[in-house]
């Protein structure tokens, strides 16, 4: 594979923001807790990523303990990353996780640089830093720590459960520096979840996992992304999602329209013609050729259709067009999720759709 032999150092240009580098092959390891899965274990050069100022990415800086995730989601937006691997952004994607095991200790000594300037950190803007890897490698605690004792302000963005875990780790950096959690949650239909992201925990484990999280005193936002159209998008299903996010505490809802892009496009759309194939044209329309996001027509009509269930169910709301909420640090973790994969697709015959 192209980086098992890569440099120390090499940085790879076309990556996606804080996916750039991948230093120092320690050992590849299996186990049987993770049956099919293969861990490269690598040592790091750098943590911190400053994401580059011509990047539509709302955010200045992020830190990102693994590549490839285990959750399997099939429209997962990283995907394409691990064809610079040499990897594909299917099976090799869900299956073959580089792991920077010494992150922690790479990111302590990058924050006691003079030059750092505290500037807010998200974690979890590309794959989950709680996937269930976490569980084995336990790198967040040291992340949250060396993010604290700098008094550096960071978010967490995550669909595991694991978060869990470190609440009281959490809670004391609370105290420190400004710490905001957000729990996505794109399906709440338990037969669809296992099969369009069967990695995920559970919509219920996760609104438990919000509602520990309200209970230890954060204010948490629930990305109800992607909207899946055709799957997810009727008005009981929303209704019954606002409901069960509202019922658990979470206080803020960010929404949006799925998106494909080119790595993962494909892999989505094996996933539609095997578990939907009644969709297959309907979705063609939607995303025609290289395009990646759902026509303007359809996202205002979600909009349209989700903002008066928000209201009824008494949450604040906020849609991916809108753009991200103002503020230096509020509402970091809510810019970090929102995702633009570029410039609005203009009226297309799929426009008429809706």
């Amino acid at each position: 594979m192209r980086w098992q032999g890569q440099q120390l150092g090499a940085t790879d240009a076309a990556a996606l923001p804080g996916l750039e580098r991948l230093d120092g092959l320690v050992r590849s390891v299996t186990t049987p807790e993770f049956a099919g899965v293969t861990f490269h274990e690598v040592m790091a050069k750098s943590a911190l990523n400053h994401v580059p100022g011509a990047s539509a990415m709302p955010f200045d800086w992020t830190v990102n303990p693994y590549r490839g995730c285990t959750h399997a989601c099939t429209y997962c937006f990283a995907r394409g990353t691990h064809e610079y691997l040499d990897l594909d952004a299917g099976h090799d994607f869900d299956s073959q996780i580089v792991v920077k095991i010494n992150v922690g200790e790479v990111l302590q000594r990058e924050l006691r640089r003079g030059s750092w300037q505290r500037d807010p950190v998200a974690l979890g803007t590309n794959t989950d830093p709680y996937q269930r890897a976490e569980g084995r490698y336990r790198l967040m605690p040291g992340i949250i720590s060396a993010l604290t004792e700098s008094g550096t302000s960071f978010s967490v963005l995550t669909k595991g459960t694991l978060i869990r875990r470190d609440l009281p780790l959490l809670k004391e950096a609370a105290t420190r520096v400004d710490v905001t959690i957000a729990t996505s949650i794109a399906v709440f239909d338990e037969r669809l979840q296992h099969s369009v992201e069967p990695g995920t925990p559970t919509a219920a484990a996760r609104l438990e996992t919000v509602r520990a999280a309200t209970e230890a005193g954060f204010g948490v936002t629930v990305f109800m992304m992607p909207i899946l159209p055709h799957l997810t998008d009727s008005i009981p299903m929303i209704d019954d999602a606002l409901r069960r996010v509202k019922d658990a505490g979470a206080r803020n809802v960010v929404f949006g329209a799925l998106h494909l892009r080119p790595g993962v496009k494909p892999w989505f759309f094996e996933w539609l013609e095997r578990e939907h194939p009644e969709l297959v044209s309907s979705y063609r329309g939607l995303y025609p050729g290289a395009a990646a996001m759902a026509p303007k027509a359809y996202r205002q009509w979600l909009a349209r259709r989700m903002r008066p269930l928000v209201r009824a169910h008494g949450l604040d709301a906020r849609a991916e067009d809108d753009g991200p909420p103002r503020g230096p640090v509020s509402g970091l973790a809510a810019r970090a999720a929102i995702r633009k994969t570029g410039p609005p697709v203009g009226a297309t015959a799929a426009d008429r759709l809706f």
